[in-house]
């Protein structure tokens, strides 16, 4: 299944009162990193959630396509990859043990896993590290591990939740550049509160209050409203609640 596409309908959800999901409508397309930015509380877990199918919208619709034709979900869930952003792997493993344990879990066989390990270990940097336990590696460390777990079983679409945070500078770089590799041939969707890192995404969608503010390619996003980062793009949005979309067509 190559060539996944996400599609999002006015999805709505309430968490008790709360509007978490607010009528939120756009689309993942496939060759592209697509970054949710928003503050804390903005609805990027709870959009994650929903992508994955732990949650199930109150009105709305989400659409995976690929091939000219809708995927029913049950169908494209051996190819998803989720990354959760709280801490989910085991402190007493090591990373070997981890990436054997996994390879049991998605059923990997032998012959595609040495290949697999080899090729994620190198991408991660990680290979001289393999006996070291998960509890005592380092905060960018286990987030490299977490996405090695992740795509052992070469998922079409990836889903990280805030894979970023908390991570130093120059781990910081190092994930970008993974994934960036990845979304050549993966459909990513990747959270983060981080307003500079909006410009490293292919795509971005501006999330605040359950609501997206923009949607659309950075530099065109800035340039149509003519602020200088998204810092600047946030605060005049979410003051005055426009919603700005751009189309990746448009030049």
């Amino acid at each position: 299944m190559r060539g996944v596409s996400l599609e999002v309908r006015d999805a709505r959800k309430k968490l008790g009162s709360v509007p978490a999901l607010d009528g939120l409508s756009t689309s993942f397309e496939s060759g592209f990193l697509h970054g949710v930015i928003g503050p804390d509380g903005a609805g990027k877990t709870t959009l994650l959630r929903h992508l994955i199918g732990l949650l199930h919208l109150d009105s709305g619709a989400i659409r995976f396509l690929a091939e000219g034709r809708e995927i029913p979900f049950d169908e494209l869930r051996p190819f998803l990859g989720y990354m959760p952003q709280r801490q989910s792997l085991y402190a007493d493993l090591t990373v070997s043990e981890h990436l054997d344990f996994f390879r049991d879990l998605h059923r990997v066989p032998a012959p595609a896993y040495r290949e697999k390990r080899a090729r994620l270990l190198h991408m991660t940097r990680l290979e001289a590290f393999q006996d070291r336990r998960a509890g005592h590696l380092s905060g960018g460390m286990y987030k490299k591990l977490g996405l090695m777990c992740a795509l052992l079983s070469s998922p079409e679409v990836l889903f990280l939740d805030e894979p970023t945070n908390g991570v130093d500078p120059i781990s910081r770089r190092e994930f970008w550049e993974l994934l960036h590799d990845l979304s050549s041939e993966t459909l990513v969707v990747m959270t983060t509160a981080y307003m500079d890192e909006a410009e490293r995404c292919g795509r971005v969608h501006l999330l605040d209050r359950g609501r997206f503010l923009a949607s659309g390619e950075p530099r065109q996003l800035l340039e149509r409203e003519g602020v200088p980062d998204f810092d600047a793009l946030f605060r005049r949005l979410s003051k005055f609640g426009d919603t700005i979309l751009i189309s990746p067509s448009v030049k």
